[in-house]
Order: structure tokens, then C-alpha cells, then sequence
């Protein structure tokens, strides 16, 4: 394939493994190297890996069926989980959206100082809501592209300006090896790369492309693939920095996105000490617009993508079908306004803890779900025909099922 049919294929894998990127996969992928410098890159790489198969999955049963997999949902598992999916799509979305606007301030303070935290939030939130309601999904993808590549350079420049040990971190790639006391740190970074409910997100982008029938599995294939390896390519820059400059100072830092400003700051010291000052200023805003286009990717995609799922599971509910869910029907633009709007109380609130407890413990289960409802789903040939998953594919959902359960476990008893 030839670069420009390569550029022309690639775009919705792009914009999904982006999305899922949020802050507190840097925070999980900077604590990680902070304690324990390269020897967990690998782990980047198999939970990317991991990602990847569900992500599949997901494009595997449409591509066989025609229907989505909520659809699949549905029908196979019938209406209750369909109304209470929904119920969690509602608690999830209005945490989420809180979160990254929340994490969109910070970044965009971080970089532009003058204005507020609070400020910044909102405007971004404006601002994705705006581009949804007015673009198409071409001019999403576009966007997501232009961002992925900013936040691939800039965090790759980032690793090049400091003093990274290239030993230890070709070791930390080939050599799979558990540090004593980095079984939680492993988990948790393992899940961070690539996002949850926006996972099926990817369906109805690859429906606006115009990807339907069971020959198009290549396609999805060569499109996740370059998606999770630039993304992947990111997490692993994340944990290079913070194990080049932080070096066993990870407990010291502030929680969350704070963190990751924390971290700017760090290169920023890193780099200016023997050199000019103004070279570790640079150095320190390379990194922190890295993190900017990374949270705002994710907030351009749970916006853009998220609304899809409402429409299609009122529509189900409704016992209808559709090839598309309509970017310009009401229920799509009224999910949009919920994202957008909504969830700025909580920039001025601490969170309730009930909302705190129920969205902990409902998001615990969803990814196990996920990983186990494909994995039964796409195993029987009834079902799917010809695209029933091989024995690798399969191998990689029992993994992915096993890691989240894992991790679903630890989240509901902490």
C-alpha cells in the first residue's frame, strides 16, 4: 500500500485510540516511570496490544452483522441491560465530561497562564460542542489527525531534548519483568491505553466511512493498528520523560492532571540546568502543549463520538434499526448539549459522593463486560460467519477479559 492510500485508509483507529487518552492514562503511564524508570514499557505495548482486540471485536461484529454491537446487546442479552447501559451511559457520561474539562483547564493554564483554570474548562467544552454541532464527521477526523500528530511530536521531541538511558529502555521493551511491589502500578497502566465506553465509538465512525461487509476487516485492521501504535508510541514517551527526569520521585507528586503540569516543570528544570533558561522553558511548553493536545483530543472525541450511543439506544429501545444514527437528529444533539453543558457544576463543586461511588463501581464492570460479551459473541459462527475470531484474536479477548476483571476487581474494593 502507497503512502497516500495508506493517509486515506487511516483515520477513524486514529481517532478512537486518541480519545481514549486522557489524563489520567499520562498520570498512570508518569508514575509509572517515576517509579520504576523503563522496565514497564513493555507494559504499554501489551495493553495497546490488549486494546487493539477489543477494539476489533467491536469492528468484527459489525462488519459480520450490519448491526452494532449494542444492538447485538440487545438482542442477545435483551432490553433490561439495554435500560441499564443506558442508566450508566448517563452517570458515566456526566462524570467523564466533568473530568476532562477539568483536565482541558489545567493544561490550557499550564500553557497560557493568564486566564483561570475554571475558564479554560468551560471554554473548551464550548468549543468541541461547537465543532460537533457545526462539522460533519470529516472534519472530526481532520481535527483528530492534526491533534494526534501534535501530541506523537511533540511528547517524541520532548524525549529526545532530555537525558533519556536508551539501554535501559530497549531492555524495558524485550524483557518482560515485574519490579517487587509493581503489580498494581502494571495493572493499572496496562488498562489506561485506549479508553472504555468510547470503544464503540469506533462503529459509527467506520459507518460514516462508509465500512460495512465483512471484506472491509483489513481495512479496520491496518487502521486500528496504526492507531494504537502511535498512541502507543505516546504512553511509552510518557514514561520515558518522567523516568528520565523524576527518577524515583513519583509518590511526591500532586494527583491528576496537576501532576502532569508538575511533570512540565520537572523537564523544564531537567533541561535548563547547564544550558540556557530559555531552552528549558521550551522544553517544558513542548511537553505541556503534548498534554494539551492530548487531553483535547479526548474531550473532541467523547463529544463527537458519545451521542452516537444515545441515539442508537433510543432507537433500539424504540425497536428500530438504521444503518446511521443522525448527527443532526434530536437525540444526538441533545446528548451533545448534556456533555457540554451539564457537568461545568461540577468545576465549581466538589462531587457528590454517591455520583463518586456509583460511577466507581458501575465503570469497574463495564470493560470485563466488554471483553466477555466479545468474546462470546464473536466465537460462534452462527453469529458471525466467516469472521469468527481466530485462536490469537481469541487469546487476546480471554487477556483482555482476565486484565480487566483484575482491574475491575481492585477498583470496587478500593
Amino acid at each position: 500500500m502507497n503512502r497516500k492510500r495508506l493517509l486515506r485508509t487511516i483515520g477513524p483507529g486514529l481517532a478512537i485510540a486518541a480519545t481514549g487518552v486522557g489524563a489520567g492514562d499520562l498520570m498512570a503511564a508518569m508514575l509509572a516511570g517515576a517509579e520504576f524508570g523503563a522496565v514497564l514499557l513493555w507494559v504499554v505495548v501489551v495493553g495497546a496490544a490488549l486494546k487493539f482486540c477489543l477494539n476489533e471485536g467491536v469492528a468484527r461484529w459489525q462488519l459480520a452483522t450490519g448491526t452494532t454491537l449494542l444492538e447485538g446487546w440487545n438482542r442477545h442479552l435483551g432490553r433490561p441491560f439495554s435500560v441499564l447501559f443506558l442508566l450508566y451511559l448517563v452517570v458515566w457520561s456526566f462524570i467523564v465530561a466533568a473530568g476532562l474539562m477539568s483536565a482541558c483547564g489545567v493544561a490550557a493554564h499550564a500553557v497560557v497562564p493568564g486566564l483561570g483554570i475554571r475558564f479554560w474548562g468551560i471554554i473548551h467544552s464550548l468549543v468541541a460542542l461547537a465543532l460537533v454541532a457545526a462539522g460533519r464527521y470529516g472534519l472530526f477526523e481532520r481535527l483528530m489527525k492534526v491533534l494526534v500528530g501534535l501530541m506523537v511530536m511533540t511528547l517524541v521531541a520532548s524525549v529526545l531534548i532530555v537525558d533519556v538511558d536508551w539501554g535501559a529502555a530497549l531492555r524495558g521493551l524485550l524483557l518482560p519483568l515485574l519490579p517487587a511491589g509493581s503489580a498494581a502500578t502494571v495493572l493499572g497502566l496496562m488498562g489506561g491505553v485506549g479508553g472504555s465506553v468510547t470503544l464503540l465509538a469506533y462503529g459509527y465512525w467506520i459507518r460514516e466511512r462508509g465500512w460495512t461487509g465483512r471484506d472491509r476487516i483489513s481495512e479496520v485492521r491496518l487502521d486500528l493498528g496504526v492507531g494504537y501504535l502511535l498512541t502507543g508510541i505516546f504512553g511509552m514517551a510518557m514514561l520515558l520523560l518522567a523516568a528520565a527526569v523524576l527518577g524515583g520521585r513519583g509518590a511526591g507528586m500532586p494527583e491528576g492532571s496537576a501532576g502532569l503540569v508538575a511533570l512540565g516543570e520537572a523537564i523544564r528544570s531537567a533541561v535548563a540546568t547547564g544550558t540556557a533558561g530559555g531552552a528549558g522553558r521550551a522544553a517544558g511548553l513542548v511537553f505541556l502543549i503534548g498534554v494539551w493536545a492530548a487531553v483535547a483530543t479526548s474531550t473532541l472525541g467523547v463529544w463527537q463520538g458519545v451521542p452516537y450511543l444515545f441515539g442508537d439506544f433510543l432507537a433500539v429501545l424504540r425497536r428500530e434499526t438504521a444503518d446511521t444514527v443522525s448527527t443532526t437528529g434530536l437525540p444526538y444533539r441533545a446528548y451533545l448539549l448534556y456533555l457540554a453543558l451539564p457537568p461545568m457544576v461540577l468545576l465549581f463543586i466538589d462531587r457528590p459522593v454517591w455520583v463518586i461511588r456509583l460511577y466507581t463501581m458501575t465503570s469497574g464492570l463495564f470493560m470485563p463486560f466488554l471483553a466477555g460479551s466479545l468474546l462470546w459473541l464473536t466465537t460462534r459462527r452462527r453469529l458471525v460467519g466467516s469472521l469468527t475470531v481466530g485462536r490469537l484474536a481469541a487469546a487476546g479477548l480471554v487477556a483482555a477479559l482476565c486484565l480487566f476483571v483484575a482491574l475491575g476487581v481492585r477498583q470496587l474494593l478500593g
